[in-house]
Formats: C-alpha cells, structure tokens, sequence
C-alpha cells in the first residue's frame, strides 16, 4: 500500500476512498471540488482516487482522458498536493486490502455518481466494515436502506457531499454504528440470501395464481411447409393450463394446432421456396469451430472436408440437425474456400466469421444479422482503437512492421492486423490489460497460426456467438455438438466448455495460436476444462464420416 501512503504528507488522517473508473458518470470531479473547497474537510481526511490503470493519460479513450486531466489540474488548482492520493496502478488483487486500509484509519468509501444502477463496491466496502457516502440516485438506495451502513447524497450538491464525509467522519459514535450495522446487515446480499428471496417470491406468486402454468406443448411431427420459414416467434408453442376455451369449443392445443394449420394454408398460397428447412425447427445443431492452416496461416483443405464429414455423419431425418461454421475466416475468405471444395452454402445454417464479430444466414441469400451486430455494439470503441492496437501488440524490441493493419479484411466490428512471421508480439493476458488501462473493452483473437490478429466488440466471440443463435432460434445448449481440432486459435478454450458437447478431432489442426493467448504465471487450460467432462469426446484417427459417427454414438447422439 505504498502506492498510496507515498502521496500523504500525513498517513495517519482518515482516509475518504473512491474506486471507480475515469468515467465522467462517476462524477469524481465533482467529489474532488467538495473535497478542495472544504476546509474542514481537508484538515481532517485524506482523499484516494482509484481511477484504473494508466501508463499515459493521452494514450487513453478521449472521456477517460479528459477526466484524469481534470482531476489533475483540480489538484493543482485548490493545492492538494500532499493530501490526494491518485496511483497510476494497482492490482485486482490489491483492492481487498485497499478496502481494509481505508477501514483501519477510520475512513469512509464515497460513491458519487451521477447514476448508479447497482453499485457493487458499496457492497464491498460494507464487507471490510467501511461507511458509505453514495448517490441517492440508482441502485444505492436500496443498498444503503438494507445496510443501514451510510448516507445518500445529491450527485450535483458539493456542499451536500462534504456535509455528509464530515458527519460520518467527525462523530466517531455515527461512524462505529454505521459500520457495525454494515457487518451485521451484508448478509442479505449474499447467494444463498438471494436464493431464498427469489423462491419467497415464487412461492408467494404460485400461491396467488394457483391454477396458472405454463408449459411447453411439444412440436408436432411433420415438417412445416416451406412458406412457413420466415415464422420465429416460438409464442406459438406456449400456452396456459386451464378449462378456457373458445366459444367453448377449443382448448389450447387443439387452438394452437388450428392456427398453424390456418397459417399453412395461407402462406401456401403464395409460392414455395427453394430453402426446404427453417432453422427454428431444428432439434440440434453441428457447430464445425475447426479451422485448419497450414505454417504460413493459409486455410488448408481440411476444413472443407471436415465440415463435408459433418453433415454426412447425421442420420437423422431431413432438417433435423442444422450446422453452424463457426471460424476465424472472413466471409470472403471462408466462401471461396467452400465454393472452391464444392461445399453446399445453402445446407448450412448460419456462418459466424472474423472471430463471432459477424453472423451470416445462407439460406438467406448471406444476409446479415443486424440484430447480433447492435448486440454486440456494447462499449465498442471503433476507430479510436484502431490505431493503438500495432503499437500495443508490439513486443520489447519489435519492429514497426511486426504487426500492420490488414485494410483488405476491416470490417466495422473487426480490424484485422498481420503478424509477420517471427515478429516480436504481446500475448493476449498482456494486450488485454494494457487495452485495459487505456479504457478500451475489446475482444482480441489471434488466428491464422498466429499470423493474423482480430480486435473485435467486448462482446462478440464464437463462444457468445453460438449462445445468441441457441436463444434467436430455440434450441437448448445441450443439443449442440461442437466440432474442434486439439488446437486453435487464442479464443479456443472458450468452446470446450459449456452445456453442449464437444468432439475432439485429434491430428485434424496442426497449427494453432494458442502459444499467443496467457503468460507463464497464468491458469492453465486443465485449471478451467475438466479432463474427464462426459460432454467432451476424442476421436482418436480420421475424420471420416463412418468416425464421426461413431464417436456421436458414445456421445448419445444417433
């Protein structure tokens, strides 16, 4: 905790803790104006700002940036110096302790924000015994009225800021009470208080309406007709338990089934279609997530033929098992491997490329998923990134020409750099952190063994990706096969766990990235995938038809 002491002239006062990002909705500058222009205040506490991680403030996102400079010249405008701490790093692991010092000077944890929706590091505080000062907009309200640990103030009222650290941190009686009432009360945001909140309230809404259920009527047999599969709403099958009936006539199952009959009926009329499936009416998907280069990071044949493998393993009926290609390619790049290897585009169902920052539909002339796009449109910096992501990849003493844009293949959800062979390149734990502290949020991928380098949306991944297409089209996780190789690129631990299964193809991939994804003192991959999952299954030699099969059999899967 030197980081910290090194900046009081005297470490021995109160400590008013703030811990947030550089946000300006955290409204830290606010806090910092109350503080300096608080006399009282400043005789009496210290204040600490737990702003992130930086290396230089001009390197960060532009809202960040502008923040920690205000809070600088803050600093230097009411002469601060000596009684604001403001450490350019600390560590995850660090922050328990924080907490505890903050608590053994008698301090108080301060959230200002302008709007909290939550406000998780109130619960923390409150957990290594600290006072709360915290906005009385969001979230904090319903914390504070359960701890009883604090005071809620207005976000905008410096004054009200102050007023509230002095009365918490001059009447030691208050400030012993809160705390205690902190300890005592913080239970009620544990698990299993949670859990036992949320089955009262079960229980208490299946008391109230005791003869309404809903269930899930089972999808009746036939295939439905071509016409019909532009129809997603899965409303279709739900209905509710009970003697209602129309006219009196019809119950819900009979209902249900006349409507689709009705819906048949008209749809017909207007033509068929060349697509004779709809993904919504799959029962299971094959997710082919192997993508094969050779050294030089060219895709090779055998992703083509794996995927032709795939789909001739399945027995089951017609439009049964959909499959999915899940893959590090772009789209053009996995099109004209296809089309060269005459793979059918129209018997898959969907194509996530860039690494999961794309859907595509072929069965819907390649269009695009709009709706996954704005999905992972969350926090993603876009060209502000850009730029940064060659100089930061870069390893200690690494050329200029290590790592260059690759224009041909940027997207608006994914820029795409070429690794030279043998450059000198940061890992993913260290690229990630470094992101980090600039305040970018992005999902990073190396691929093509290593010679190509994905930045894309916080939020998008083959992983995350699948789980979008398991909710938009119905179909549960577990009645899902993944298909992988026993190397990958730097995001492949993420598709071996999880509720669907997972076939190993051994000797199918033999150059991955995953040399490029976590440093030495890191986890391991057996620290987070169970070697003995009945969900994973090794198919030892061969990807042929007949042995893919086989191996689905062990599985459960005919």
């Amino acid at each position: 905790m030197m980081q910290i002491m090194r900046f009081f002239t005297n470490p021995h006062k109160p400590m008013i803790l703030a811990l947030s990002r550089p946000d300006p909705k955290k409204n830290v500058t606010t806090l910092l104006k109350a503080f300096g222009e608080c006399r009282q205040l400043r005789d009496l506490a210290n204040l600490t700002l737990i702003l992130g991680n930086r290396d230089d403030i001009e390197e960060m996102s532009n809202s960040s940036s502008v923040v920690l400079t205000t809070v600088l010249k803050l600093i230097d405008k009411y002469d601060l110096y000596g009684q604001v701490a403001y450490p350019k790093h600390h560590k995850q692991s660090e922050v328990p302790e924080i907490y505890r010092l903050a608590a053994k000077t008698k301090g108080v944890f301060i959230n200002p924000a302008l709007v909290e929706p939550f406000g998780l590091t109130l619960i923390e505080a409150a957990a290594y015994g600290l006072p709360v000062v915290a906005t009385k907009n969001g979230g904090p309200v319903d914390i504070i009225k359960a701890l009883n640990n604090g005071l809620l103030v207005d976000p905008h009222d410096q004054k009200g800021i102050a007023d509230a650290l002095l009365k918490l941190l001059a009447d030691k009686n208050l400030w012993f009470e809160r705390r205690k009432n902190g300890l005592k009360n913080i239970h009620r945001f544990s698990w299993p208080e949670h859990c036992r909140n949320y089955l009262s309230h079960v229980e208490h809404c299946r008391n109230r309406h005791p003869n309404t259920h809903l269930r899930i009527i089972p999808s009746i047999e036939e295939p439905m007709s071509d016409s019909l599969r532009g129809v997603e709403d899965l409303s279709l099958k739900v209905s509710v338990d009970g003697d209602f009936k129309i006219n009196g006539e019809l119950d819900s199952a009979t209902r249900q089934k006349k409507l689709i009959e009705t819906l048949t009926h008209i749809a017909s009329s207007n033509g068929s279609s060349s697509v004779s499936y709809h993904p919504g009416r799959r029962q299971g998907l094959f997710v082919i997530a192997a993508d094969c280069y050779d050294g030089n990071g060219d895709c090779t044949e055998r992703l083509p033929a794996v995927v032709k493998n795939v789909m001739k393993s399945t027995s089951s009926g017609s439009g049964r098992i959909g499959f999915v290609l899940l893959t590090g390619l772009s789209l053009q790049e996995i099109i004209e491997k296809l089309t060269l290897y005459q793979v059918n585009l129209e018997e898959i169902d969907a194509l996530v490329c860039n690494s999961g920052s794309e859907i595509y539909y072929p069965w819907k002339d390649l269009e695009a998923d709009l709706e996954y796009e704005a999905h992972i449109e969350y926090r993603w910096p876009g060209e502000n990134v850009r730029s940064i992501v060659m100089r930061l990849a870069r390893g200690e003493g690494g050329a200029e020409d290590d790592i260059v844009e690759y224009t041909g293949l940027f997207s608006s959800r994914c820029y795409s750099y070429t690794v030279k062979p043998g450059a000198k390149t940061r890992k993913i734990d260290d690229l990630r952190q470094r992101m980090r502290m600039r305040g970018f949020r992005c999902n990073i991928v190396y691929t093509h063994a290593t010679s190509r380098l994905n930045v894309v949306p916080l939020h998008a991944s083959r992983a995350q990706a699948l789980r979008y297409l398991s909710v938009r089209w119905g179909i549960d996780l577990s009645k899902m096969v993944v298909f992988v190789g026993e190397k990958g690129d730097t995001d492949y631990d993420y598709l071996l766990v999880g509720l669907h299964k997972t076939v190993i193809l051994r000797g199918l991939v033999e150059y991955g990235s995953e040399q490029l994804l976590r440093n030495e003192e890191s986890f391991k991959r057996e620290d987070i995938i169970p070697t003995d999952s009945p969900n994973i299954s090794f198919l030892e030699e061969g990807y042929e038809a007949l042995n893919i099969s086989a191996t689905l059999m062990t599985l459960g899967i005919k």
